[in-house]
């Protein structure tokens, strides 16, 4: 269980994972892939004392900011004082990218569109937050840039308007 050495030049990006209810027991593999040089687990005052334990046994940095859930922003800027974090890729779902865009901690959205359609009837949604009751909240996009990567996948970026 011991950690990879994180080398300050190492370019690759440290995994920072959401867990305050203690769910994920697979840090031993996701430690052994290439793709990041370290992982630190947000967590809160509520996350398990036995959760807290278990990753520091297996020397996994833990934040703790929030009482019940995670509180981003500090969770943000402590990352920034511990690992010098300045820029944040979120590779999620619908629920933790509303979290983070009604919290006003998006600067950019970046989506990718494939050329194909799937129907279903569950409400997912690429960022799900609670229903706004009127025009206060909606987060407005300005156009950045347009691609088509490849087999007409497009790429939109669009900077977020405060």
């Amino acid at each position: 269980f011991e950690p990879p050495a994180m080398a300050e030049d190492d370019p690759r990006a440290i995994l920072a994972v959401p867990d305050s209810r203690g769910r994920i027991r697979t840090w031993h593999h996701w430690r052994q892939l290439p793709y990041w040089k370290g992982a630190v687990v947000l967590v809160s005052r509520s996350t398990p004392k036995e959760y807290l334990e278990y990753l520091n046994r297996r020397h996994i940095d833990a934040i703790v900011a929030g009482d019940d859930h995670v509180d981003y922003r500090a969770a943000l800027e402590e990352l920034n004082d511990r690992y010098d974090v300045k820029a944040v890729r979120v590779d999620s779902g619908g629920t933790l990218n509303g979290h983070l865009l009604r919290a006003g901690l998006v600067d950019e959205v970046s989506l990718l569109i494939h050329p194909a359609l799937v129907g279903g009837v569950s409400p997912r949604s690429a960022f799900r937050a609670p229903d706004l009751t009127g025009p206060d909240g909606v987060t407005t996009l300005k156009l950045m840039s347009t691609d088509e990567v490849r087999d007409g996948i497009v790429w939109l970026r669009y900077e977020v308007v405060r």
